[in-house]
């Protein structure tokens, strides 16, 4: 019996930012791929990692993010790749957690930026209120200083819904945010897109979550 339904934001809420960064590469001819690899690499201690936990500022995320892109062969300014984030809503993703809502407890865990990282756009700006009061609970990575995949921000949400993890489903579009919440025995799904992942958690769920 499922009682939670757990939800990632970017990717999942909204539209990948992996499209813009493809983009971006493209018209500048960077190497393909060469942001994702920049953030995998050392990817719980690399720039991305210490600003998703707030530990670095905009100005030192960008100048750490350009040098260990440039090691890989291809220099990307930080302050391009902030920039780029920005998703749109998926409207289909927010009927599903509109419905899900109904029945089950609703959790957030987003890996985010500093408050002030994008100025007046992008970043929180993505946060919709009436978005964001589908969840009962959220965890935002640079409020707490920890980001996924740390164990801990899970337990965090489990222990903050009141919830059993075998009895929770969880959706990221990133397979090794996903890998802790399935070792604590949560039913997981990578979103690849609205047209594969609702049937999903409709089977997860036995919910009807589209018209």
């Amino acid at each position: 019996m499922i009682e939670a339904v757990i939800w990632d934001f970017g990717g999942v809420i909204t539209s990948s930012p992996f499209e813009a960064f493809a983009r971006f590469e493209a018209e500048h001819g960077l190497p393909k791929d060469i942001i994702r690899r920049t953030n995998t690499v050392n990817h719980l201690e690399n720039a991305w990692a210490k600003f998703e936990r707030a530990e670095i500022g905009i100005e030192t995320f960008d100048e750490l993010f350009a040098s260990e892109s440039h090691a890989l062969g291809a220099e990307v300014r930080g302050r391009d790749v902030v920039a780029l984030l920005s998703g749109d809503l998926r409207p289909e993703m927010i009927e599903a957690l509109r419905r899900v809502k109904a029945s089950f407890r609703t959790g957030c865990i987003t890996n985010n930026l500093p408050a002030n990282a994008m100025g007046s756009k992008g970043g929180r700006s993505l946060y919709i209120a009436e978005v964001m009061t589908l969840f009962d609970h959220i965890i935002e990575s640079a409020k707490i200083g920890l980001r996924k995949p740390d164990p801990r921000i899970y337990q965090m949400m489990v222990e903050a819904l009141g919830v059993d993890p075998k009895r929770c489903v969880y959706l990221d579009d990133l397979g090794v945010n996903l890998k802790p919440a399935r070792e604590m025995g949560m039913t997981t799904i990578k979103v690849l897109g609205s047209s594969q992942a609702i049937p999903e958690l409709e089977a997860a769920t036995g919910l009807s979550l589209r018209d």
